[in-house]
């Protein structure tokens, strides 16, 4: 098997299971609800902080200081 087709059967293999998971979630309140849940609790507290770092980091970068008109 070359590795060409070793990437290809890997990612066949990941994006069956990825949509496995999707249907299992779905179908199960419960799941969906974690899910739900899991999702807003990144957007709402992962996203933010990484944008503040992105930011910051840009600020940095740009060679300004806070002092600095």
């Amino acid at each position: 098997m070359t590795e060409h087709t070793a990437r290809r059967v890997a990612d066949v293999t990941l994006v069956a299971a990825a949509l496995g998971a999707t249907f299992i979630i779905i179908r199960r309140p419960a799941l969906r609800r974690l899910a739900i849940g899991l999702a807003a609790s990144a957007l709402t507290g992962g996203l933010p902080a990484w944008l503040t770092r992105e930011v910051q980091r840009a600020w940095l970068d740009s060679g300004r200081h806070v002092g600095a008109l």
